[in-house]
């Protein structure tokens, strides 16, 4: 079906035929976002980026994938990365002797090999057609990824410009619905500044900048998939103690600061590469204590200061009656809604505490890999839910 082709007759040239229509529909598009952003990418950035796709390109590689994603190789739908370079841009390449044709055949024999994270099948142009030459780890930035994340999901996305972390998403396909992530989202009026660094589309949106910790460990909490919420309290004010039931069964003293740590030694030394992997590890311990029934509360400065804790009304507060529900797509409208509308126990207990804390944030996952970030919205005079799943795919 993605092998079939045709003859443009401009040009004499065989040209394959399009029948995922969604790829047809967003190609254009991730086309223009890479070329708008590797001119203002370039003008700030040293080292050498990856090439730009063109929209034809994007759109057979979203097409061959999409229907890859539907078959089944001994019982298992595969799940590939494909980046789109040449094995010169390429970081220690794995490069194959001869050159395999980009068809869905193909990259369902290919899964099993590729399917864990971090691995990326290489693709680049032989001629007038795509083809496979290999395997990376190591990407330049801007560089065009597109991923299987399930049968008939696919995500569009690129490296940082600098540093390691979690990609850019651009735009997530899952079958006839396609979601384009909105670059203005992060900027509008009392959007929390992690929802931009999650965006990542500014050339300053690096790892070491410091929100993107939070990104990070977003990003490892919805990976456990047993739902969870981190509340992000101000470092030195206690007054948040007033929406947690008392005693709370794991408090932590004095906090706990590996990450803080770990992250200012990163970010401060000239070789931050050293820390990469205990940073990492640091994130995951910690995301890994949301699993816990209850919440984890962090301050600002990233020091631990208790888990499973249970949020209540703060005595002299108010119960929340609305919040804003927000998504960073394009023409995604907001909606005032009633917190019990938006999920279950954990979406309203965090709605509640940021009511109560409003200069808390919280995150909350989801077991389903909904993602939520709450925040107060002090022009709207309420609680702004942001859901951001289709930043953390």
């Amino acid at each position: 079906m993605t092998n079939s082709t045709e003859i443009n007759i401009a040009t004499g040239d065989s040209v394959p035929v399009t029948t995922y229509k969604a790829a047809r529909s967003v190609a254009g598009f991730v086309a223009d976002h890479f070329e708008r952003h590797h001119q203002s990418v370039k003008i700030h950035y040293e080292q050498e980026l990856a090439p730009k796709p063109d929209a034809r390109i994007i759109e057979t590689i979203i097409d061959t994938t999409f229907w890859a994603s539907l078959r089944r190789e001994e019982g298992r739908s595969p799940k590939v990365s494909i980046a789109f370079l040449p094995p010169e841009c390429a970081e220690h390449p794995l490069i194959f002797s001869e050159k395999l044709a980009l068809t869905a055949n193909t990259l369902t024999k290919l899964a099993p090999a590729v399917e864990r994270s971090g691995i990326h099948l290489g693709v680049w142009l032989e001629g007038n057609e795509l083809r496979i030459w290999g395997t990376t780890r190591v990407i330049p930035g801007l560089c065009f990824v597109l991923e299987v994340i399930e049968p008939g999901m696919l995500v569009i996305k690129h490296r940082r410009v600098d540093g390691f972390g979690k990609f850019v998403n651009v735009a997530v396909l899952k079958g006839d619905q396609v979601k384009i992530v909105n670059e203005e989202s992060g900027r509008v009026r009392d959007c929390p500044s992690v929802i931009n660094s999650m965006i990542g589309f500014t050339s300053s949106n690096l790892w070491n900048d410091s929100l993107n910790l939070l990104v990070q460990l977003a990003v490892s909490m919805r990976s456990h998939e047993r739902g969870g919420i981190l509340l992000v309290v101000p470092k030195g004010k206690e007054t948040w103690r007033k929406s947690i039931i008392h005693p709370i069964t794991y408090h932590v003293e004095p906090a706990f600061s590996e990450l803080a740590e770990l992250h200012s030694k990163y970010v401060n030394e000239l070789h931050p590469i050293t820390w990469q992997s205990q940073l990492t590890s640091a994130i995951n311990n910690l995301a890994g204590l949301t699993a816990v029934d209850g919440a984890t509360i962090i301050n600002d400065g990233y020091e631990l200061l208790a888990f499973g804790a249970k949020i209540g009304r703060a005595a002299d507060g108010q119960p929340v009656e609305e919040m804003l529900v927000t998504e960073p797509i394009i023409g995604n409208e907001g909606m005032v809604v009633h917190p019990v509308q938006n999920g279950g126990t954990r979406h309203l207990s965090a709605a509640q505490f940021v009511y109560d804390q409003r200069d808390a944030i919280a995150l909350v996952a989801s077991q389903d890999g909904r993602f939520t970030i709450f925040s107060w919205a002090p022009c709207e005079n309420k609680v702004q839910a942001h859901r951001v799943d289709a930043l953390l795919l």
